[in-house]
């Protein structure tokens, strides 16, 4: 007969992954109280990791938003690390690129590592929470927390529950949620989950019709702008996203529903291949500086 395994709360995260999103994933749970570990085998990535976090934290005070005890009170409860040096950790986040090579790797590696009742939260986008729970000996406790971009900003945690998902991991994840201040949706575990089942093929279409030479990028972006009341533009929106991110997940729709609706823009297609990811690199469909 399998051991039932007692979750309790959590009080310790560790988040995988130091890039924008885990910087934002790990900045909000330290400053709702709990223990973070900000963890990423790069060390040259972390270290601009603590650095981006002071930065957003110090433009907050300017802006009134948060005091100096309350930055102090978020890095003293944050730590930036290469590899976790305990297995008493409540709650791990990935939040690596949407890659499912490597969220699998990971998950089967803190499924070894961490103790029994943690559980693995995935920030995935759009792959299956299903299938990352069947790599690990605990799928009863993987769930999906899909956060969105900026973290620090945007109100909404998208919940994804598995096939094997408990109650009670989805409740205390519940609970968690709502401890940081973010606002909770539950979807079912099919491709692109809600957000990305809408918001992707709108970016996609966008990105065909400036393919087709119907308008450029910029009336693309005003028409959808001013037209539909969004505060940005479907193609800025892309590059901020990331256009390999985007990529990535029109594959992972169009290979799940086997509809060709999903198929991704040969120009997203070209742009990845040619580097222009967006932001993050200075070009995209839009340049930055």
């Amino acid at each position: 007969m399998t051991e039932k395994i007692k979750i309790t709360p959590f009080q310790s995260i560790a988040v995988v992954g130091s890039g924008q999103m885990g910087q934002g994933i790990a900045q909000v749970c330290a400053a709702a109280g709990f223990r973070v570990s900000l963890l990423d085998i790069n060390a040259e990535q972390l270290t601009k990791a603590e650095k981006s976090i002071h930065k957003i934290l110090d433009r907050q005070i300017e802006k009134g938003r948060l005091t100096p005890t309350d930055k102090a009170s978020t890095l003293h409860n944050l730590t930036f690390a290469q590899n976790l040096t305990s297995p008493d950790v409540d709650l791990l986040i990935e939040a690596v690129t949407e890659n499912l090579s490597l969220k699998t790797a990971i998950m089967k590696q803190y499924d070894e590592y961490l103790k029994p009742e943690a559980i693995l939260a995935s920030n995935t986008s759009s792959i299956s929470i299903t299938q990352l729970a069947a790599v690990t000996k605990r799928p009863a406790q993987v769930i999906g927390m899909h956060f969105m971009n900026p973290v620090p900003v945007m109100p909404l945690v998208e919940v994804i529950r598995g096939l094997m998902t408990s109650n009670e991991t989805f409740k205390l994840v519940e609970i968690a949620i709502e401890h940081i201040g973010k606002t909770m949706v539950t979807s079912q575990d099919y491709p692109g989950f809600i957000v990305n089942r809408i918001l992707m093929p709108m970016i996609n279409e966008a990105i065909f019709t400036l393919q087709e030479g119907i308008a450029s990028a910029e009336d693309i972006d005003t028409a959808m702008r001013l037209g539909t009341n969004q505060p940005m533009g479907p193609l800025a929106l892309a590059d901020l996203i990331g256009l390999d991110t985007c990529l990535s997940i029109m594959q992972v729709l169009h290979s799940g529903f086997a509809d060709s609706k999903y198929r991704p823009c040969p120009l997203l297609v070209n742009y990845v291949n040619a580097g222009w990811l967006g932001r993050k690199v200075g070009r995209g469909f839009f340049e930055y500086e």
